[in-house]
């Protein structure tokens, strides 16, 4: 092992991944909930792990050949996150919705993977990010750019399952309705800052 190119792709993997983003702030709503919490991160990582090998491996220069490809991940991700943000501010119009304490589970784990899954494929950015990015550093990297590849993918479960379950600690202080109506509000007012952004390139071109 060159622990160069591995390292390399960790950091570059962290500072691409450790942002503010749709995909971060349902994982930590998830680990807050304290509900599903393992498969979200895992079904996210494994996202990540397919995309930055399909980089890896090509992908990005398919991108790249056919734009009218990101056009359309531009607007399925905008309707998505608009939608999302809709559900956002209800959740935060109706407090007896966002108890947290107590048994019952108000999201499915196949209604949760189904989120996560939509959430990783339907934002453009990741595409451009993790895709086309990575995919062109880690070629870049000449024989290394396996060993980039495992520190980018490392770099991904690092950092989903600290954020999931890092947010357990916080589980106390959103045990309050109140708490959580803050909580949906600022993340449905993410999701369609995020939205606008997706969308905004399609416009101004």
């Amino acid at each position: 092992m060159t622990p160069a190119p591995f390292f390399f792709g960790l950091t570059t993997g962290l500072s691409l991944i450790v942002a503010i983003g749709a995909q971060n702030a349902f994982v930590l709503r998830q680990g807050i909930r304290k509900e599903h919490v393992f498969i979200t991160a895992l079904v996210c990582c494994l996202s990540d792990a397919v995309l930055i090998f399909a980089g890896v491996n090509g992908m990005g220069v398919l991108v790249e050949q056919v734009p009218w490809l990101l056009i359309v991940a531009r607007v399925g991700g905008f309707l998505f996150l608009a939608s999302y943000a809709i559900f956002a501010f209800r959740r935060a119009i109706k407090p007896e919705s966002l108890k947290v304490s107590g048994t019952t589970r108000t999201t499915t784990a196949l209604s949760l993977i189904g989120t996560a899954l939509a959430l990783t494929w339907l934002n453009p950015h990741v595409y451009i990010d993790t895709v086309l990015l990575l995919g062109s550093v880690a070629v870049a990297q000449g024989a290394g750019a396996g060993w980039f590849a495992v520190g980018a993918i490392a770099a991904s479960f690092l950092w989903f399952f600290a954020l999931a379950y890092a947010a357990r600690f916080l589980a106390p202080l959103f045990a309050r309705p109140k708490a959580w109506q803050i909580l949906d509000f600022i993340i449905g007012l993410m999701m369609l800052f995020f939205a606008v952004l997706l969308i905004w390139p399609v416009f101004t071109k």
